[in-house]
């Protein structure tokens, strides 16, 4: 049964975008006519949860946070999780779904497959299915992407007319990604889990080694939850010798300026 749709409307001009993962939330509000970001939150979680406390937690929220219950012309949801690969547009099928993502991540038989495109790649991974359920119980008809598909989109977007190789490192809860392009064309993505600030420089100066990258020479770009206090910026500082924030591409103003604007790259980019 199709169920009845109460606050997706198409005459309001309020965005939300929701950004989930087992570590945390992140709401964002976009008045689309005025390109003002009303409501900006994050939740970050004790303890990695699994799915089903995910939704718990997702469904309070929307019970007592008075922003949300309201009507949206469009809601958008990131899915969050290290089960995503990139596939060459021209080699992509997708009747191969699982193959692609079975030899470098633990899925099971039965976990429903997604992709997004970007550019010339596939973006295929896993969403949390029963937070789709929720979201579409909820609101109707609605879009999802995995949070990495936003991040390259915007990466490339900035670095279309690039001439030099950058190196940017978003930086999440307990997890960061490195994305490398290359004069605008994308020549690495990957994810890694941190729990201490030396993991975090080992993954970034063994992938600057790998791809014959100078840390003398080729800037890295800072993304994400941190801040020029953080053990983080440090230890890049000691390692790197060009190390600054990346700015967003939009050009949203705010009714409360967050903290640093790169902050919240991928939800601030995903309307």
């Amino acid at each position: 049964m199709v169920p009845i749709n109460k606050k997706l409307h198409k005459n309001t001009n309020h965005k939300l975008s929701i950004q989930i993962s087992l570590s945390g939330l992140s709401f964002c509000i976009l008045d689309s006519d005025k390109k003002v970001i009303t409501s900006l939150k994050q939740i970050e979680f004790d303890k990695k949860l699994n799915p089903l406390e995910v939704l718990d937690y997702l469904k309070e929220t929307f019970r007592v946070d008075q922003a949300l219950n309201q009507s949206f012309s469009s809601v958008c949801v990131l899915h969050t999780n290290e089960l995503s690969t990139l596939v060459s547009k021209d080699l992509f099928d997708e009747n191969a779904l699982a193959d692609y993502l079975k030899f470098n991540s633990k899925i099971l038989k039965t976990d429903f497959i997604a992709y997004d495109t970007i550019n010339d790649m596939v973006n295929v991974y896993v969403p949390y299915v029963n937070i789709n359920n929720f979201v579409y119980d909820t609101f109707g008809a609605f879009t999802y992407k995995h949070f990495s598909t936003v991040l390259l989109e915007n990466i490339l977007f900035m670095e279309k007319k690039g001439k030099s190789t950058m190196v940017y490192v978003h930086v999440g809860l307990n997890h960061f990604e490195i994305v490398v392009v290359d004069q605008g064309k994308l020549i690495l993505y990957n994810t890694f889990e941190y729990h201490n600030k030396e993991d975090f420089i080992y993954y970034i100066l063994f992938t600057y080694e790998q791809l014959e990258l100078n840390p003398e020479q080729h800037q890295l770009l800072l993304l994400g939850d941190l801040s020029k206090d953080s053990d983080l910026y440090h230890i890049c500082y000691k390692y790197v010798r060009h190390v600054d924030f990346g700015a967003p591409p939009n050009n949203y103003k705010f009714t409360e300026e967050p903290s640093q604007n790169h902050s919240d790259f991928v939800i601030l980019n995903s309307f």
